[in-house]
């Protein structure tokens, strides 16, 4: 079984911020090749990790495994911008907390450019998530909730409070860049997020170049079940796995759903379309075909 995950984040050591990311990269590769992973999109630059120069030269040590995405912000890359990170070997575009709505019209360029290049684009969707999830467990009950807690207290003046908002990322945006550009291949990341499902399978459900992946945990995976999203309200060929999560729980996701394949009792065929060929026909890896009459 081949396993195409797009959304894996540069691991950084946040205790050891200048120390050289191409080690951990490396273990990356490790963990990922045998959690079973046989592509991968690696999001870097930006605001955190790597400069761009940086990471592309250590991801293209692992061209079989790894498909460099570059983190951006569209205030600062416009349509010249993209074109140089593509020139670098970047083959896709990651958005998150944007000063403005996605479908800003002084944002369009940068889609623009993307459109030309065949880079398709990974959109943050909803709240960002951090580092305690209150709805499971809390530092006043939790001592491991409690370190994280100190932890996060302790790093928040390391860097600038940022600038963002829910509203920003809404799924909702993402039909106004679908329908400026229908052949720029959109993935909303996962499944919209809370509160956000029924505009992001609306949107998905009408929007030819618009995907979603599924990344997000236990908590988006629990309502994708319950309300019916995987080959329900979303359609099987628009969905595409992503892990989103520190290296070694990578393997734990990939369990979670086939798991949760074995639940809705999908097909073979939908399974390998969920694993592989739906982000592979995105990334170019495979030739999207029609059925014939």
């Amino acid at each position: 079984m081949k396993i195409f995950d797009v959304h894996i984040h540069f691991p950084r050591d946040w205790e050891k911020p200048d120390a050289d990311p191409a080690p951990i990269i490396e273990r990356l590769a490790e963990v990922a090749t045998a959690a079973g992973i046989t592509k991968a999109c690696v999001l870097t630059g930006g605001r955190f990790g790597p400069t761009y120069e940086r990471g592309i030269e250590i991801l293209q040590e692992y061209p079989d495994l790894f498909v460099p995405v570059a983190m951006i912000d569209p205030e600062v890359i416009g349509r010249d911008e993209v074109g140089e990170l593509h020139a670098m070997g970047y083959r896709g575009l990651k958005l998150i907390g944007v000063a403005r709505r996605y479908d800003e019209p002084d944002y369009l360029p940068t889609y623009a450019a993307a459109d030309r290049l065949g880079m398709p684009v990974l959109f943050h969707l909803g709240v960002i998530g951090g580092g305690i999830d209150y709805s499971v467990t809390h530092p006043r009950r939790d001592p491991a909730a409690a370190a994280t807690f100190r932890r996060m207290q302790e790093m928040r003046g390391r860097w600038p409070m940022r600038d963002v908002s829910a509203e920003r990322m809404s799924p909702v945006h993402l039909d106004t860049i679908a329908q400026r550009f229908p052949d720029l291949r959109i993935i909303g990341a996962h499944l919209g997020n809370q509160g956000n499902y029924e505009y992001a399978t609306s949107i998905a459900r009408w929007r030819p170049n618009v995907s979603l992946d599924m990344s997000g945990g236990e908590t988006i995976e629990r309502h994708a079940v319950e309300l019916g999203l995987i080959g329900g309200e979303i359609g099987i060929e628009k969905l595409v796995f992503g892990s989103d999560c520190g290296m070694d729980d990578i393997r734990e996701h990939i369990d979670r759903f086939e798991a949760i394949y074995d639940q809705l009792e999908l097909s073979e065929s939908d399974r390998e379309r969920l694993w592989w060929r739906n982000a592979a026909e995105i990334y170019g890896f495979e030739e999207p075909t029609l059925a014939e009459e």
